[in-house]
């Protein structure tokens, strides 16, 4: 049986998705439960990585067992394995061939600005807090230049492994919510830190430092060191893997 798993999770306390030797990754934690469950050692294959301290409500990996489970039975067994900031919300049945990470035809994150003068004990590590009051106006018009086919090296960071910069994004636009502001993008795939990055380079812009033309100037040039910071893992989330 090849079985697909939609994972919800905090990541706060994790050093990320992928099995690491300098700590606790959300992987290593499943891949202790099915084995646990399968009473045999087993690896999982996830759709891509996420960062320490960025969250998932759509994760998914995947993984294969000799012996036939009703899927019920293996997300009631899983979470019950599973500590509380770890989630299976659905199991699946899925033909042999399918690959939680090849397969995937785009991946949607979502990234979070509490905007306001003063912290929120409801969004700590769930929002990147911000005092100042920002132009959410002009942070929505620099995103629009990302829509399409572009060399993102100028949001890629340091050490990563993508073969090429190249990236398509199919959607990227900001919502006020209140006093939450929501980034939400959606591409083929992701470079390293490339989303924390245009949020860095985006509150820029919604501080005055920088126009909707410079950002778009920005990733023309192709060119890291003149983009902005990269913002804190603890607003990102991966929204949902598409196939």
């Amino acid at each position: 049986m090849n079985i697909k798993l939609t994972v919800e999770y905090d990541g706060t306390n994790y050093c990320g998705w992928q099995v690491q030797p300098n700590g606790e990754s959300v992987q290593a934690v499943l891949e202790r439960a099915i084995s646990t469950f399968l009473g045999t050692s087993t690896r999982i294959t996830g759709s891509g990585r996420t960062d320490a301290g960025v969250h998932a409500l759509g994760q998914v990996a995947n993984f294969y067992s000799e012996k036939e489970y009703d899927p019920h039975r293996i997300r009631r067994a899983l979470n019950a394995l599973t500590p509380d900031d770890i989630t299976i919300k659905q199991v699946e049945i899925v033909l042999d061939k399918f690959d939680a990470r090849r397969d995937g035809r785009s991946r949607v994150y979502e990234y979070h600005i509490l905007n306001r003068p003063t912290v929120s004990p409801f969004y700590l590590n769930r929002a990147w807090h911000l005092h100042e009051p920002l132009d959410a106006a002009s942070m929505i018009a620099a995103t629009a230049c990302l829509i399409g086919k572009h060399d993102f090296s100028s949001f890629r960071a340091a050490g990563c492994e993508a073969a090429h910069p190249v990236r398509e994004v199919y959607c990227a636009n900001m919502d006020q919510r209140g006093e939450l502001l929501a980034y939400t993008i959606e591409a083929t795939a992701f470079l390293r830190h490339m989303v924390r990055n245009i949020m860095g380079t985006l509150v820029e812009v919604g501080r005055g430092l920088r126009t909707p033309q410079s950002f778009f100037d920005l990733l023309e040039a192709r060119d890291r060191t003149k983009a902005g910071p990269t913002a804190p893992p603890h607003g990102l989330y991966l929204l949902e893997v598409k196939y």
